[in-house]
């Protein structure tokens, strides 16, 4: 069977640093997979290798099964690239915009116009077709970004931190596109910082970090890695919420974590958590929230990593070595 996209043992340096060292992956005709990773761990370095728009140091990779290096003109004419920051040009319209991909991809001025017609009325843009896109909202943009990655009907799609600014309802907007698309059997690689977003739209997950693949499977088989459920407790008085981490260390012997108003920790034996509400209990602590539940992706790569994935890294800015 030959695979939307397979790489084996992708390297890219730049001088001492490591962007990529040895990364394997797999991706089924029609299926998404979720690359997670904070910046710096080797998301984009990885999409631009199989985009065809970097050269890697080591390894290979293919896409539709043709090689990236030495067929990157047939791989080209597979793929869609929708990168972090939406790159139409904001003086043209948005019909303007799609007329103008589709004649640089080759189509006639009929074809390029019945296409950007499709992708306006698709991405709810019809009523803005005839405005310039610096009038769009942010959503806007990006929803006309992704539809000019599809003029060349791509059959493979990279989706580079697709929602990285947008509010949550642009973002909402922009998953079901994405959903409407893997129905149409499209592949797609989604590189994102949101474990929400992965856990929405993939039907499996990697995780990045410092250049190496340290985690693959489904959402819910990585969520059983840790082993571990989640005893999450709100007090209804917050200068109470010391004194709740103390007794979760106590009785579960683990450090919560206390963001969110929260104290939030593993469990791995349910039959303690009648404990904790007696020691609250005593201490006459009122929880306003009490909640026993599966890991979230979030609290995986914390265990995974040492670090959530939203943590400030160092991004990705080493000079990077274009194809000519």
């Amino acid at each position: 069977m030959t695979h939307a996209i397979q790489a084996e043992g992708l390297v890219k340096r730049y001088g001492e640093t490591h962007a990529l060292d040895g990364v394997d992956l797999v991706v089924p005709q029609g299926r998404l997979l979720g690359v997670l990773g904070p910046n710096g761990a080797g998301k984009t370095t990885a999409v631009r290798i199989l985009a065809t728009l970097l050269r890697p140091d080591g390894g290979r990779a293919t896409v539709g099964g043709y090689d990236v290096v030495e067929q990157a003109h047939q791989v080209r004419s597979l793929i869609g690239l929708t990168g972090q920051y939406a790159a139409v040009d904001e003086m043209l319209t948005g019909v303007e915009n799609l007329v103008m991909i589709g004649r640089l991809l080759g189509m006639s001025r009929a074809d390029a116009r019945r296409r950007a017609g499709e992708l306006l009325e698709r991405f709810t843009l019809s009523d803005a077709a005839g405005r310039a896109a610096k009038t769009y909202s942010g959503g806007m943009r990006r929803r006309l970004d992704l539809a000019a990655s599809l003029v060349g009907h791509p059959t493979v799609l990279f989706l580079d931190e697709p929602t990285t600014g947008l509010d949550p309802r642009s973002r909402t907007e922009l998953w079901n596109v994405v959903r409407d698309l893997m129905a149409d059997g499209v592949t797609v690689l989604l590189t994102t910082q949101y474990l929400e977003e992965a856990d929405q739209l993939a039907d499996d997950i990697v995780v990045f970090d410092h250049g190496k693949v340290i985690a693959a499977g489904t959402p819910e088989q990585l969520k059983a890695t840790t082993g571990a459920q989640v005893l999450q407790v709100r007090p209804a008085e917050v200068e109470h919420l010391e004194l709740v981490a103390k007794v979760l260390a106590d009785v579960l012997g683990e450090h919560p974590d206390l963001s969110g108003g929260r104290a939030t920790a593993p469990v791995h034996d349910p039959a303690v958590v009648p404990a904790v509400v007696r020691r609250l209990d005593d201490l006459g602590v009122v929880a306003a929230e009490l909640a026993l539940r599966s890991s979230s992706l979030d609290e995986v790569f914390l265990a995974l990593t040492g670090h959530r994935a939203e943590d400030d890294r160092a991004p990705e800015t080493a000079k990077e070595e274009s194809f000519a």
